[in-house]
């Protein structure tokens, strides 16, 4: 990509981060706010900062050598780097998953076949090669659960992150109950991994049956084990590993890592790489 290229693509994004905000949020936090920034330009820049993947102080020099997308995000002046830091304090899950209902529903997304998965984010911006060859195994991370659309690969739910849990099965309600609005017809489906077997499984889930003692005891997760073997031969249930795909595209261009260092903001970043992963979609 060319330098223009880069710009003008920088723009557009900055384009669309300003509209999702405007869609989601007032203008002002308070009537008597100073209202030397909007609070649609403040959390357009903390999206887009988070878009390319910079800090807080770096993210303030680009913007200053960035007139094309400060003029897009109607700056007459660059937040400094403590305003950002308070803008995104500011941006709880409730409003960042109000945020990406807007944006989901600003592309009047209906799907088939919704596909469900989480992925693990790490608490260190340290490489996987330095970390093994130190002989510490990663210990801690922050999960990010994702219900993503197989037709349209945007990610329609993103649910409360577990900390440190390989376990799945909680968030396979909230994931499928969030992804409902979405759904084209009744008879559409919910495909997740063995990793979300559980209680709340349904008719409409196509969830393998872990398999206890290397063994399948209850008639009913026979029946499901066979659902699942004739819809991975019809290709149906292939359509899952879309979820890996997302997972990895989010990490290779928005980052592996939490940045935060505080529990409860930790948990909000990967609601916010779900947000701007839609809109570079």
């Amino acid at each position: 990509m060319t330098p223009t290229k880069k710009i003008s693509h920088y723009v557009r994004i900055a384009q669309l981060v300003y509209a999702a905000a405007q869609a989601s949020y007032p203008k002002y936090r308070r009537r008597k706010s100073k209202k030397t920034f909007s609070q649609h330009q403040l959390v357009a820049c903390v999206l887009l900062m988070m878009y390319v993947n910079l800090s807080y102080r770096d993210f303030e020099d680009w913007l200053r050598a960035s007139d094309q997308v400060c003029v897009a995000l109607g700056l007459t002046t660059v937040p400094d780097h403590s305003t950002l830091n308070r803008a995104f304090h500011r941006l709880t899950e409730k409003r960042l998953r109000r945020l990406l209902a807007g944006v989901v529903a600003a592309m009047q997304v209906k799907e088939k076949v919704i596909a469900g998965d989480s992925t693990g984010y790490t608490l260190t911006q340290a490489s996987a090669y330095f970390r093994t060859h130190r002989g510490k195994p990663l210990r801690d991370w922050v999960k990010g659960s994702y219900a993503v659309g197989t037709s349209s690969q945007l990610i329609l739910v993103a649910a409360s992150s577990r900390r440190n849990s390989a376990n799945d099965a909680p968030m396979l309600e909230p994931l499928r109950k969030g992804a409902e609005r979405y759904a084209a017809g009744a008879d559409w489906v919910f495909l997740a991994d063995a990793g979300f077997d559980c209680k709340a499984v349904t008719d409409r889930d196509l969830i393998p049956p872990i398999r206890r003692a290397r063994r399948l005891a209850a008639p009913e997760r026979k029946a499901r084990a066979d659902l699942v073997s004739q819809a991975r031969l019809d290709g149906l249930y292939g359509q899952r590993w879309k979820c890996e795909t997302v997972h990895s595209v989010i990490k290779r261009k928005f980052g592996e890592h939490i940045r935060s260092k505080l529990k409860d903001r930790q948990d909000r970043e990967p609601l916010i790489k779900a947000v701007i992963y839609n809109i570079h979609r």
